[in-house]
């Protein structure tokens, strides 16, 4: 049984588009990020999730569940780290932790106890009077303190500082290694590579590429850097090319053999030929037309 699953999952706001066709397939035990700008969708599909927007079109499953029809069942199942987490005036965390497990009728105070150690977060400290990066701490204690099977993140690292960062990877490695399922959202590409199995990208509103981390990298293309003096005119397949006194750096996804010629007809002193950055291949992916708003008229 897939941890989420959406055919054709389409919502619109009047005639504002916010997600288009978005077909997706998330496995048990994966960690898979969603990428995109700001303003791509990514926002939209989490809320249609959750039961917060019901769909215009399509359907969706999580942990095998209808999540129109079995909304409640769901929730129950699942944590939920929103990008800007608000709380009410005047309540102090410990308050904020014990109605988040009061709510699902359970009694989390060991592990919101230990969350909040590892997290550095105070609990007697005044929810209103948080920074962004304590206000987020809280959050993640309240999505992970009933030990869900599966956790949605919604761009879960800002306000986070590095340190932060490493711990909370390592809490979702820790829900991992327990079997429970992480789908989160993020424009920061490069934690996505480093932590994330899986991933999606999304642009205007539909998903454009997903799979393994590893076979979004490998798209055939190159990055090539060279130290020295050669000429490119008439190459084919080079793309994003940097020209410096020094040298040269672009990708390349063309033959072979006539790049190797071309090189040996310059003065090149070093060169270095790796594969591209997961930042390389979304910025390809978004070159194709821009990284336009999703939300306009249909």
């Amino acid at each position: 049984m897939d941890a989420i699953r959406t055919e054709a999952l389409t919502k619109y706001y009047g005639r504002i588009r916010g997600m288009e066709n978005v077909s997706l397939t998330v496995e048990r035990g994966q960690l898979f990020g969603l990428i995109g700008p700001n303003g791509a969708g990514k926002s939209t599909l989490i809320r249609t999730l959750l039961g917060l927007v019901r769909p215009t079109a399509g359907r969706a499953q999580m942990l095998g569940l209808d999540t129109v029809k079995d909304r409640e069942r769901i929730l129950a199942r699942t944590g939920y780290l929103p990008a800007e987490p608000a709380f009410w005036p005047g309540m102090r965390v410990r308050d904020v932790l014990r109605l988040s497990a009061e709510l699902r009728g359970m009694d989390c105070g060991k592990a919101a106890e230990r969350l909040c150690r590892r997290l550095e977060l105070d609990p007697s400290r005044r929810a209103d009077q948080l920074s962004l990066g304590n206000k987020k701490k809280t959050a993640i204690v309240c999505a992970l303190q009933h030990e869900p099977e599966l956790l949605i993140a919604d761009e879960p690292t800002s306000g986070l500082d590095p340190l932060m960062q490493r711990e909370f990877f390592a809490l979702l490695s820790e829900r991992r290694a327990a079997g429970a399922t992480v789908f989160l959202s993020s424009h920061v590409l490069s934690e996505v590579q480093r932590h994330c199995s899986h991933a999606a990208v999304i642009r205007q509103g539909g998903v454009i590429a997903a799979g393994a981390v590893e076979q979004l990298i490998h798209t055939g293309a190159r990055r090539v850097s060279i130290r020295g003096c050669v000429c490119l005119e008439g190459l084919d397949g080079v793309r994003d090319e940097r020209v410096t006194d020094e040298g040269a750096d672009f990708l390349y996804s063309g033959d072979m053999d006539a790049l190797l010629a071309a090189l040996a007809r310059g003065q090149i002193q070093d060169l270095a030929i790796t594969e591209p950055t997961l930042e390389e291949v979304f910025l390809h992916y978004y070159g194709k037309g821009g990284a336009e708003n999703d939300a306009r008229p249909a």
